[in-house]
């Protein structure tokens, strides 16, 4: 007989619940005793007393180094070392956590003070703190994250195109004192829009509308986007312009300065030099400025209770960043009306697909002017198709048609003519006049082109001469233009108006403006300088099948956008402003050119893009490397079930000597490049799945390199 007070054996389920029960009873005990004492010293260095660990972001724009870095304030550096400020930390190959002594001196942000750190090890200090002021301020830090996951890069990488490199003496100068809000203006042009008022006083009331603007052809933007700034500044809050060029943020400069004076605002542009640019921004980061004027960096501007985003011709290839992760301007800015609450207005003579979805989506309204005011504000629009090409003796012969020399000689009597051509340069591409075979360079298989009326040949990719070419497929010794730039065009204008002046503007000498007096102006696309008065009396766009034909989705569309920006120079018809353009009337380009109807040639092409799954309507990531390696990529990144892999296809082979562009392949290696395509709201799962699997390539440091592109421009 077993007594009830003696030992028991224990059960089965009683010998498998000791163990857990044992474990739970250590939990308890270690949780009731008394923290460790944390360190105070670090090798003999006193720590700060209180939060004495801060996470720091490295300036090491590496995919798998994205994440914080703990370090130990030293208490000398309590009172520097805040959220915001640089510092220099030791990080090397060696210490890639940054915990040890060893490691190179490098350059990060303080993120955040906390009292402990997850590290179990001992944390290295901060070696020094470069500045006490706070550049990164949380809600610039959440814009960087939230463009670095939008578009699969490192937040290193976004934090250095957000905050301007360090000038000391820039620091040390005192900001312009805070101005009171200027008066509410008064809505002025924007009568000319049906619903252009009202939105000027839903910004001075404090409210945040969102709208895309398809402004009127003449003078008058930058004054009407100058009186939406001014409007915002009113309420009380800040505003932010951002604009392609220099050339057009100096417009808006002078128009909001002659608005509202000086002092209120600030103009961050290239021009300005890096200690007056980051002089200019920190006046804006420390809330002495409440508005921003200025180019695409301009787009991560720390403005102070943000009340309006405005972005100008978002179709120019100026507003994408060609540094990783190459984010758009739109985008960011887009980003920021939804997160700031604020308001957002994308303008431009034309509309973008992009524009034109915001306005189908509803997420914007649509602020245009009449049909009446339009055709009052716009020149007229001739076409000369190919068929009267071909019955144009002139236009055979001289490469100009009759109408366009009987245009340019009647404008020339009321004042300057514009004359648009798509390509720079003398003669940039030639053909063998006897077979028709591009003009090659024997070194490294480059177009030849000429570079003067002597006919000296120049290879276009390694600049090598050429004086002794032959046809190698036929020994021909003749060539012929296929296209002419815009160095010959001036020439010919030359000798057939020898009384007029001719002057050039391009990309090696862009004209800032021309004088209201009889003159021919021959610009590529982008490089128009507007004229003084009304405008220009005509303007020739020249080659419109060069635009129209490149082998690219948005061919059409840029095309449109860089005819309307010229013809915008050009005066009203009512004071004989003409505008002829050398291109298949029938078009649906040209076509929207005659009618002025941007808006309706953007939803149609959004409606044709729908059909096909094209963005905007879908996202896509483009991933160009080593066909293997891109494999590689996509069976290991876990993309959402509704991701639709496109290709790979090859990319061409960049010989040697060729100029690289931004994405372009090693020279002399052959990539392929698959494109990955989601519908919409399943964008950032792409972008984190891509991001996840590229870090983990690289942290394994297996494999060719792979580069990813989210929203690229070109999918052709």
């Amino acid at each position: 007989m077993s007594s009830d007070n003696g030992p028991q054996q224990p059960s089965a389920d009683g010998a498998r619940e000791a163990p857990e029960q044992l474990a739970l009873l250590r939990e308890t005990v270690r949780r009731s005793r008394p923290p460790r004492a944390r360190p105070r010293t670090w090798r003999g260095a006193e720590l700060a007393a209180e939060l004495p660990v801060a996470r720091v972001l490295v300036d090491k724009g590496l995919l798998h180094l994205d994440r914080y870095f703990d370090y130990a304030v030293p208490a000398a550096m309590d009172e520097e070392a805040q959220p915001g400020v640089r510092v220099r930390v030791r990080f090397g190959a060696g210490e890639r956590e940054g915990r040890r002594e060893g490691g190179r001196l490098i350059n990060g942000f303080v993120v955040e003070r906390v009292a402990q750190s997850d590290y179990p090890g001992a944390l290295a200090p901060i070696a020094q703190v470069l500045s006490p002021e706070r550049v990164l301020s949380p809600p610039l830090l959440r814009l960087c994250r939230a463009v670095a996951d939008r578009y699969a890069g490192s937040l290193a990488d976004v934090v250095q195109l957000a905050v301007p490199p360090r000038m000391a003496r820039a620091e040390k100068r005192a900001s312009p004192e805070a101005q009171p809000p200027p008066s509410p203006p008064s809505p002025g042009s924007w009568e000319r829009y049906v619903d252009g008022p009202a939105y000027l006083r839903t910004l001075s009331e404090g409210g945040s509308p969102r709208a895309v603007w398809t402004a009127l052809p003449g003078p008058d933007w930058p004054q009407e986007l100058a009186r939406a700034v001014a409007a915002v500044l009113s309420s009380g809050r800040g505003a932010l312009a951002v604009l392609p060029d220099g050339r057009a943020a100096a417009r808006v400069d002078a128009a909001l300065t002659a608005l509202i004076g000086d002092g209120r605002h600030v103009l961050l542009t290239a021009e300005s030099g890096p200690e007056q640019r980051y002089a200019r921004w920190l006046a804006v980061s420390r809330g002495a400025v409440r508005a921003v004027v200025g180019t695409r960096a301009a787009m991560f501007a720390p403005v102070h209770d943000l009340g309006l985003a405005v972005l100008w011709d978002d179709g120019d290839a100026a507003h994408s960043d060609d540094h990783a992760p190459q984010p758009h301007a739109r985008e960011v800015l887009l980003q920021r009306a939804v997160t700031e609450q604020a308001g957002f207005l994308a303008g431009g003579h034309g509309c973008t697909v992009e524009a034109a979805q915001l306005v189908e989506t509803g997420w914007a309204r649509p602020l245009t002017a009449a049909r009446e005011t339009v055709r009052e504000t716009a020149p007229l629009i001739r076409t000369v198709g190919d068929l009267d090409e071909a019955r144009d003796a002139a236009a055979r012969t001289a490469r100009l048609p009759t109408l366009a020399w009987n245009t340019a000689r009647e404008a020339l009597q009321r004042g300057p003519v514009l004359v648009q051509v798509p390509r720079r340069g003398y003669v940039p591409r030639l053909a063998c006049e006897r077979c028709r075979a591009p003009a090659r360079c024997a070194r490294c298989s480059g177009p030849l082109e000429a570079t003067d009326e002597r006919g000296s040949l120049r290879c276009g990719w390694c600049a090598h001469e050429a004086p002794d070419w032959r046809c190698p497929d036929c020994g021909g010794a003749r060539l012929r233009g296929q296209v002419f730039g815009a160095r010959r065009t001036a020439e010919e204008l030359g000798r057939a108006f020898p009384a007029v002046p001719v002057r050039t503007s391009g990309r090696e000498h862009i004209l800032e403006s021309v004088p209201d007096a009889p003159a021919l102006i021959v610009s590529t696309p982008g490089a128009e300088p507007p004229a003084e008065g009304q405008g220009y009396a005509a303007a020739l766009l020249l080659d419109g099948w060069a635009l129209l034909g490149r082998p690219d989705l948005r061919a059409e569309e840029e095309a449109l956008r860089r005819w309307l920006s010229a013809s915008a120079l050009v005066r009203p018809q009512g004071e004989d402003g003409t505008v002829l353009i050398v291109a298949e009337p029938t078009l649906r380009p040209v076509q929207a050119l005659v009618r002025w109807d941007p808006s309706g040639f953007a939803l149609r092409e959004l409606a044709e893009r729908a059909e096909l799954g094209f963005p905007p309507v879908s996202r896509m990531a483009a991933v160009s490397g080593r066909a293997e390696a891109v494999e590689e990529l996509l069976g290991q990144a876990g993309l959402p079930a509704d991701a639709e892999v496109l290709g790979p296809v090859g990319l061409p082979v960049i010989e040697p000597g060729r100029p690289r562009r931004s994405g372009d392949p090693p020279v002399g290696e052959h990539w392929v490049r698959a494109l990955v395509r989601v519908p919409p709201g399943s964008g950032a799962a792409m972008a984190a799945a891509l991001k996840t699997a590229h870090a983990a390539r690289l942290a394994r440091r297996e494999g060719s390199p792979v580069q990813i592109r989210i929203d690229p421009p070109d999918i052709g």
